[in-house]
């Protein structure tokens, strides 16, 4: 069973990956619906080796392509938003079907990765540095130059728009990219990027589509050719792909995981609040860095908000996103699934109270509460990319501070009160790189500086006017109208 389009079709990607041609690969991989266990064709593999000619051939190409007039390269950006907007039927199929996303959450990464091209169009006209002063006669200037090959290593649960937030503004600043996507979902967060940009016109080689398993990042992240690596994925993967880049002195940028709270105070309006938690935890069955990791709900109204998300919670239906309205699609695949049971059953053990849920059927993990959950308990710590609510209840203000910076990381968290000073106030004792006051914690416009601290990242930001700063490096250069004559 194929997922074939006249834009995208089977015999143009299968079993090859993009090294500014479609070049066919030794070694394939299938490529898995979830929600159904069937084959949609083949995907090539990259190794080390191509990854090496990927990245000396992208350096080579890049050196044209930074020297292009700037409405050149935004040109490029802007045909590949008029493609996507034409195929953005095939974008949200490929997502449904390859990363068992639902109809809603495709369309929206449609559409934010629609933006992110448009957003980057604007980048090549951006101003690229600065006059300082100095002494008379000295033209002092800093300006912006393109970094020279990007290395992108994207991940499974939002592939298209996360390997492309990375991709179009490092393209569009004048760099050469090497996209390494998750294999699990190199359709709709690899292939789909190459061809919109080889119909764009992007000159052959700028651009490289490889997907591949641990040792082709590792070759990514060694390659001399390569100057940064921007990686999105887990903690435990980001640690290895950060101290292999510091120890080939590569710039690089680590969007990593989180157990992001969300603050509900005891002014809330509870439907609304019941709303934002179920968005939050439930989106694309909790697979997202920015799902709602616990929710801390003020003791005075826990116990009616528990009830109220238990009934939420039972009322979302779960199936195939291809072929019905839901809710909740399939997770990614079997060891997701057993990494979510191990958690909500170590969670009991540890005394929490399975509210509803806990099961699954395939790779359907229905929607689940976990309540009465302490702070030793596995679930309050563990980052479970699963549709779980870990609700936990707190007293005041304070002890909410304290429960949600009690954890390494530190990337999004939210507040949900009536009262906006209190929330204000409250919010700026919280240890995150995102926060939101009266929504939950699953938020991205492209245009905003999008990072977290601790385990959820290095301190750099991605998106918006962060992308000028990730994508090129500083030039100092000074402009005499003759040379000195130096004393010595």
């Amino acid at each position: 069973m194929t997922a074939s389009s006249p834009w995208l079709p089977d015999a143009l990607w299968s079993g090859a990956f993009f090294d500014g041609q479609w070049s066919a690969a030794a070694q394939r991989q299938p490529v898995i619906e979830p929600a159904t266990g069937h084959s949609l064709g083949e995907i090539g593999l990259a190794d080390a080796a191509q990854v090496a000619r990927s990245a000396a051939a992208a350096a080579q190409a890049q050196q044209a392509w930074a020297a292009a007039p700037y409405e050149q390269r935004a040109e490029v950006l802007r045909k590949a938003a008029r493609l996507a907007e034409d195929n953005v039927d095939t974008l949200v199929d490929w997502l449904v079907r390859e990363s068992g996303s639902t109809r809603l959450k495709a369309g929206f990464e449609a559409k934010v990765t629609i933006k992110a091209l448009h957003e980057a169009a604007a980048l090549p006209s951006r101003s690229t540095g600065e006059i300082l002063p100095s002494e008379p006669g000295r033209l002092n200037l800093a300006r912006r130059r393109p970094l020279g090959v990007v290395g992108v290593i994207s991940p499974f649960n939002f592939p298209l728009y996360l390997a492309m937030r990375a991709v179009a503004p490092a393209i569009a600043l004048g760099n050469g990219v090497v996209l390494k996507p998750d294999p699990r979902t190199a359709v709709c967060g690899g292939a789909v990027i190459a061809r919109l940009f080889e119909q764009a016109g992007l000159p052959a080689g700028v651009l490289h589509m490889l997907p591949g398993d641990g040792a082709a990042g590792a070759a990514l992240t060694s390659d001399p050719h390569v100057a940064m690596i921007q990686f999105t994925g887990s903690t435990a993967a980001g640690r290895k792909v950060g101290e292999a880049a510091g120890k080939h002195l590569k710039k690089v940028s680590l969007e990593l995981g989180g157990k992001n709270s969300l603050i509900i105070l005891d002014d809330a309006d509870l439907d609304l609040a019941v709303a934002n938690t179920a968005w939050g935890v439930y989106l694309h069955q909790g697979q997202i860095c920015m799902a709602t990791g616990r929710v801390l709900v003020q003791r005075s109204i826990h116990q009616a908000f528990l009830q109220k998300l238990v009934a939420k919670a039972k009322s979302l239906k779960v199936g195939d996103p291809a072929r019905e309205d839901v809710a909740l699609g399939p997770l990614i695949n079997a060891a997701q699934r057993d990494h979510a049971a191990r958690v909500v059953d170590d969670a009991v053990k540890a005394g929490a109270t399975l509210e509803t849920g806990g099961t699954h059927q395939g790779l359907f993990f229905a929607p689940t509460v976990l309540g009465n959950v302490s702070t030793d308990n596995p679930a309050f710590n563990e980052e479970i990319f699963a549709p779980v609510a870990v609700v936990v209840p707190f007293d005041d203000d304070d002890e909410a501070v304290r429960l949600a910076n009690d954890s390494e990381y530190g990337l999004s968290m939210a507040i949900v009160s009536r009262n906006v000073g209190r929330a204000l106030k409250l919010g700026e004792r919280l240890r995150t790189g995102l926060l939101h006051i009266n929504d939950q914690t699953v938020n991205d416009e492209v245009i905003n500086p999008f990072g977290g601290v601790g385990a959820s990242g290095n301190g750099t930001s991605i998106g918006g006017p962060s992308n000028v700063e990730e994508f090129t490096q500083w030039q100092w250069m000074t402009v005499k109208g003759e040379a000195p004559a130096y004393p010595i």
